[in-house]
């Protein structure tokens, strides 16, 4: 028997994973501030809520998916918020990318009201949103993690509990580190073959299938190819995940030097205006350095 299910957060991300939801049908109550997304959903068969506590008290499953830690947090404990329609033995299962730390706090204070709370972020970006074959790294209690798998299957098709509370956000950090320095180093590889006058194109055909070749390059060349930057990753959404990393390794004394200098290429590529391009755009500060742009045509 299908849950009903509550989801808060209808961005890039979060309305592909309704529609998931809906098309393998599971009932869906969803709110956001956007009401645009949520009248779209609506049309798709999603129930509405005006409030968290309102989603809460229609769902026996609440799954949150924003930008930022401090949105989590107060769609879950603000006013109206779902902890004020909660039940004992409900589900909130956090998908948005938040620091570990932030991931704690929330399963504790959920804790003291009997309710169940999973750090549950995913990797893909939107076109695996959209078709259903993210993966969610989980952190959380295993019993609680096996009554929802169910739930995270509909959008997902790997799926994995790495540990206690915490530890699919630390997942998530460790994830973002290896994404953007691969398309850092993609960008610096482009960037010299482009320089040095050789068809960009067939040298990415060339060594893909070696072992330079990774779901990231082959997810971001096209994308650098085609200069076409509309966002699936955010720059600004991957510079807070950066911070995170570097909040988190600073706590944890591991210094992340590549990583710190990554982060630095990202606040420059905000102050030049391109926070809501996708993180192929990293490119572009190499070309910028460089004085030359990527191309399908040899220059």
């Amino acid at each position: 028997m299908k849950k009903k299910i509550g989801f808060i957060g209808l961005g890039i991300m979060g309305t592909p994973m309704v529609r998931n939801l809906l098309k393998k049908g599971n009932e869906v109550t969803v709110f956001d501030l956007n009401t645009i997304a949520v009248e779209t959903l609506a049309k798709e068969g999603a129930k509405t809520a005006t409030s968290g506590k309102e989603v809460a008290l229609a769902s026996d499953v609440v799954i949150t998916m924003l930008p930022e830690g401090r949105h989590v947090q107060q769609a879950i404990f603000g006013e109206h918020g779902v902890m004020q329609g909660a039940r004992e033995g409900m589900v909130i299962i956090d998908m948005s990318s938040v620091t570990p730390v932030e991931s704690k706090e929330m399963f504790e204070l959920s804790a003291k009201q009997g309710v169940h709370f999973l750090d549950a972020p995913v990797s893909g970006g939107e076109p695996k949103a959209i078709d259903g074959s993210l993966t969610i790294m989980v952190g959380g209690k295993e019993d609680v993690f096996e009554s929802v798998k169910d739930i995270l299957s509909d959008m997902a098709s790997d799926i994995v509990l790495v540990g206690d509370s915490g530890s699919g956000s630390t997942a998530k950090l460790a994830n973002q580190i290896i994404v953007n320095l691969n398309i850092a180093a993609i960008s610096e590889a482009l960037v010299f073959a482009t320089k040095a006058g050789i068809n960009v194109e067939k040298m990415y055909q060339a060594i893909r299938g070696g072992l330079a070749g990774s779901t990231v390059m082959d997810a971001k060349i096209p994308m650098m190819l085609d200069r076409n930057f509309k966002a699936g990753g955010r720059v600004d959404i991957n510079l807070k995940d950066l911070n995170n990393v570097m909040h988190t390794a600073h706590e944890l004394a591991v210094p992340l030097p590549f990583t710190a200098q990554l982060l630095e290429i990202f606040y420059s590529l905000k102050a030049n205006g391109k926070e809501t391009l996708d993180h192929a755009s990293i490119v572009q500060h190499y070309e910028k350095l460089a004085n030359v742009e990527v191309s399908r045509e040899v220059r």
